[in-house]
């Protein structure tokens, strides 16, 4: 309890950080498969307006709350609040976070599986047949034992990097591969813009056609600009606790959107240049990534190079998103339980590797919770996570701002590290407000999506 904090060494750190906690597979893998089924650039578009409106002040509420309380989630809304009932929406969090990197790390064990695929040349072997990447991705994701290997592989580098600690392990690890992941990202885009046909991969992405986006589309985008910018996980409070009063929090949030954000558009562009390029589906669903892009770059002159990188850049992100969902339930451990960091990270590493084996299982003919529903346990925490838990979390984040801690206390704390924070106090809470009405329609859409 009485550790004293660790801290970012630098802001570049502090943003490279948070960028990469931002920077995921909501990037890289979910974004192109649901702009591909509602709609292209009509999907993009509200997708945008959300981070902006929705995103961008729920995102420095949580990085003031970080920051003025030096608390994981719970301990910031127990100590803002004053011990009261407030604490239970950190606990969210703090579950969320459990729950969201039991089943990531399963995709993130995939990338290092198709990265391996990519470079060993496996994927044109499978593209020799028009169904052989579909079924070798089949065969792979139901097997009982190798996707569990890949997937231990995956949380042992997580845990490798959390157990180093802020400096050492999570700001040094970002500041290497977030430059790596956008090289990587970029040569990609290069590379599918020169492809014979790429401009129509461009106008699907960038030219809306807003007679394709349906209701379901308008929630999960609503949704994905929680997910993506890690919010109501508590993710973003456990970076601002890390931070000392020289901070501009709201520069950092705005690099934290634009980079995030931008790297979404670059991956669609990647992504979609090569999919009209070579005359495939753009809503292939989530099997775009690990189906349709294997078939495509054998297709491609040096394929076997830039199917590396795109799957080494899919590993990238979703290495950088993870560490920063495990360092949540680590820092909760030590704030709040006394803990050291070296206990807490191999004790709860461990336990959600043990779940994430589960979910794995799923994929084949063991599912866990197959007496409750039709769901696999996948999809099942997919869902819970991202169309429940997170906005929830996000909606009494809004809430806690306007009617507990309050709009001045919140310009107070922005203020400072700033040169000012000179937007009037109605226009925030005006914000917040539109935020949490937001927030309240993703999860109506939910509801009423789940009762058919």
């Amino acid at each position: 309890m009485n550790q004293p904090r660790e801290r970012w060494s630098s802001k570049t750190g502090f943003i490279l950080a948070a960028a990469g906690s931002a920077v995921g597979l909501g990037n890289i893998w979910k974004f192109p498969h649901m702009a591909g089924q509602h709609g292209g650039a009509a999907f993009t578009l509200v997708y945008l307006v959300c981070i902006v409106v929705v995103g961008m002040p729920i995102l420095l509420a949580e990085f003031s709350m970080g920051r003025s309380t030096q608390r994981n989630p719970v301990g910031a809304f127990a100590k803002l609040a004053g011990n009261n009932n407030w604490k239970w929406v950190g606990l969210l969090g703090v579950a969320s976070a459990f729950v969201i990197l039991s089943f990531y790390s399963v995709i993130g064990g995939w990338a290092i599986k198709y990265s391996w695929m990519a470079l060993s040349g496996q994927f044109a072997a499978n593209a020799a047949t028009p169904d052989g990447p579909q079924l070798a991705y089949d065969a792979f994701i139901s097997k009982p034992v190798e996707p569990i290997l890949w997937h231990l592989a995956f949380m042992g580098m997580c845990v490798l990097v959390i157990v180093r600690g802020i400096k050492s392990g999570i700001e040094k690890t970002s500041k290497t591969l977030m430059p790596v992941l956008l090289v990587i990202l970029l040569i990609l885009v290069v590379r599918g813009l020169t492809l014979e046909g790429a401009g129509e991969g461009l106008r699907f992405l960038f030219e809306p056609k807003w007679g394709d986006l349906d209701v379901q589309g308008v929630a999960l985008a609503l949704g994905h600009s929680f997910f993506t910018i890690s919010l109501g996980m508590g993710t973003m409070i456990t970076y601002g606790s890390y931070l000392d009063n020289k901070s501009d929090l709201l520069r950092a949030g705005i690099w934290v959107v634009v980079l995030d954000t931008g790297i979404a558009l670059l991956a669609g562009i990647a992504i979609f240049t090569a999919v009209f390029a070579l005359g495939q589906d753009p809503a292939g669903g989530p099997g775009l990534i690990f189906v349709v892009l294997p078939s495509l770059f054998p297709l491609m002159p040096g394929g076997t190079f830039f199917a590396f990188l795109f799957f080494s850049l899919l590993l990238v992100a979703a290495l950088t998103s993870a560490i920063s969902i495990l360092e949540v339930v680590i820092t909760y451990f030590i704030d709040e339980k006394g803990w050291g960091r070296v206990r807490a990270t191999y004790t709860f590493g461990g336990i959600i590797a043990v779940v994430g084996i589960f979910i794995s299982l799923s994929f084949g003919n063991f599912n866990i919770i197959a007496p409750l529903t039709d769901l696999s346990f996948f999809d099942f925490m997919d869902g819970l996570s991202s169309k429940y838990m997170l906005p929830v979390g996000g909606l009494f984040t809004a809430l806690f701002v306007l009617v507990k801690w309050g709009v001045p206390n919140f310009i107070e704390h922005m203020n400072v590290g700033s040169s000012g924070f000179p937007v009037p106090a109605k226009a925030v809470m005006a914000a917040f407000i539109v935020s949490a009405l937001v927030v309240v329609y993703i999860i109506f859409e939910s509801v009423i999506d789940l009762f058919g």
